[in-house]
Formats: structure tokens, sequence, C-alpha cells
């Protein structure tokens, strides 16, 4: 199993498991429409890896431009990111989110199939366990009701993709639940660039750093944690990459269906995030308490133990490393790609 498709390629975690597909010897190809990435990220993992990359500017919603990529690349699986990612937006864009992300991935599922492909590693996410009956997160807590249509796409195709490997067992499938990636490659050339104003806490952080934005809001500070932030389990993008690489071979073996968290295991707040990111950096980072925001829960960390045991993936970075790697990325790319 050589040959990977790889959609939504250009984003974030795409980009930074490229790198690390190339490191493990795969072959690889990336499907994007560039939506909400850019292909100037590829041209710099060109350059980290040595190797011209296979793109195709093709929305997976495009039946018909999927079905040429797939017969023209013949792979043997894919790793499927493509997908509209903001939690705010899809609130307020629930149909465009539901028409990219579902009819998106059941275009591409019928187009692996009719082409004789049947192993797929799915971006999934911790949304989907909504507000967690259990701490530390275990694969077996049960799903929860998610607070917005986002995560109601990922809860949604997890159960679409369940269901089709239990009415057909040639599937591979692995279901890989994120927890909260930050941080950037160690050549700070490719990292977290987001459209406009950030959705996520670290992009956030290093655009008020270099002076992009006035301040932080910090969303509560009366929750039921040591520090009265939100706690949540954040993980190095290339630990996260290197789980796919981790997964691929799980795929290999037959695995069936499987389902992973990755996350390190270790809950830190805002303020943690905050406070190590000045201490590392050594930059100031202004922020003003705002009110709770609805939807937001105290408490979200992963039990790692299944990826480790299962695949032999564990975290390798810490907070430090993270806040260290986005800084370096942020300076080196001030305006982004």
């Amino acid at each position: 199993m050589k040959k990977i498709l790889v959609t939504g390629g250009a984003g974030f975690i795409g980009s930074h498991t490229l790198v690390e597909l190339a490191d493990a010897g795969y072959e690889f190809a990336v499907v994007d429409n560039l939506c909400n990435s850019s292909v100037e990220s590829l041209h710099r993992v060109t350059k980290i890896i040595g190797r011209e990359i296979p793109f195709y500017n093709v929305d997976i919603r495009d039946r018909e431009g999927l079905t040429r990529v797939v017969k023209e690349y013949k792979c043997d699986a894919c790793i499927h990111f493509a997908g509209l990612k903001a939690v705010g937006e899809s609130v307020e864009k629930p149909y465009e989110y539901f028409d990219n992300n579902i009819v998106g991935t059941l275009t591409l599922i019928d187009v692996l199939r009719k082409n004789g492909c049947k192993n797929i590693i799915f971006s999934s996410s911790a949304t989907v366990y909504g507000n967690p009956v259990e701490i530390p997160i275990t694969e077996n807590c049960p799903k929860g009701k998610c607070t917005n249509p986002y995560g109601e796409t990922k809860s949604m195709l997890e159960d679409i993709f369940i269901d089709i490997q239990k009415a057909d067992t040639e599937w591979n499938v692995v279901l890989l639940r994120y927890f909260n990636p930050i941080g950037a490659h160690k050549s700070g050339t490719i990292g977290e660039n987001p459209n406009g104003i950030p959705n996520n806490l670290m992009p956030y952080i290093t655009q008020v750093a270099i002076g992009k934005r006035k301040e932080l809001g910090v969303f509560g500070d009366d929750y039921d944690t040591h520090d009265g932030t939100g706690v949540r389990d954040y993980i190095h993008v290339v630990d996260l990459a290197k789980g796919h690489v981790c997964a691929l071979k799980s795929l290999e073996k037959g695995c069936g269906l499987a389902i992973y968290n990755l996350g390190t295991g270790h809950g830190y707040s805002v303020l943690d995030v905050v406070n190590t990111f000045k201490k590392i950096n050594g930059v100031d980072v202004p922020y003003q308490i705002k009110p709770r925001r609805s939807g937001d829960i105290a408490t979200c960390y992963s039990n790692p133990g299944k990826a480790e045991q299962e695949l032999g993936w564990k975290a390798q970075y810490g907070l430090e490393e993270m806040c260290r790697d986005s800084w370096l990325f942020q300076k080196n790319n001030p305006e982004g790609y």
C-alpha cells in the first residue's frame, strides 16, 4: 500500500501529514479545491521533502473530476481531510457545511469503491463526544450531542463510515478523533494559516503577539478548572501527522473498522497556553476576559492509550514546543502564505 490520495492535503494538518508520508516512503497525490487553504503550502512541502507533489485542483463534490483523478492516480488508500471546518461559520451556514462535508464525502466514498479502493482514514474530531460523560475521554465514551453543524458533520460521517464498513467488510476504515492541533513544522515554513479572523486559540495568540490583533479574548474565567479558563488537550500538529502514518500501517494489516483518539492525554487551560507562549517566546500577549461562549465546556482531554497500544503511536512534543513552533511560523510569515 504505497500510493495514497490525500484530500484536503493543502490544509494545516494535511500539509504536515504530507511531510511525514514522504519520510515514511509513501507516494501521494493531493486533491484540494483551495477554498480554505493555499497552494503555497504545497510549494513549501515540495521544498521540505525535495520532490514534486501531484496536485489536482478538484472539489470532492465534483464526481466527474474526482473520478478522473482516481482513475489516473490508482490509489491504494485515501486520507480524507477535505472539509469546511470553522465552528462559528457552520452555525451561520449549516447548508454549506452539510453539502460540502456530507455530500462531498459520500461522493468520495462512491468514487473510491467503484475504482477498487476501499481503504480510508477519516479526519474526525473530539467534538463528536459533545459534553463528554468521562474525563479523560476514551474511545468507549459514548458520542454526545454536538453543539454546532461542523461537529454534526463529523459525527454523521463517522456513522456513515461505520455502516458502510459493516455492510461491506472489504472496507478498512480508521476514524481518527483529533483533539486540538497547534504548532507548526520545525522549519517555520508551513503552519496554520487561517483566512480572516482566526477561529482557533493559537493562531489568535500568534497574531496578537505579532501585532495584527489588539488582544486575545478569553471566553470565561469561572469554569471549574484550576484557573477558571477552559481546559483542552492541545497536540502538536507534527505528532498528529505521524499518527496518520501509524494508521496507514493499520490499514495495511486489514483493520476492518478502528477508532482512535489522537491527543496528548494532558489538559492545558487557555491561560496555561497564553503564559507558556509568553514565557517561551519572550513576547507579550494582551488578553481580556469575556463572557462564556454558548456550547463551550469546562474540560476536555483524551486518554490516548488505545493508539499507543494498537498503533505504537504516542505524542512526543509538549506545550513549550507547540508554542515555540507556532511563533516561528508566525514570525516567518507575518501575513500568512
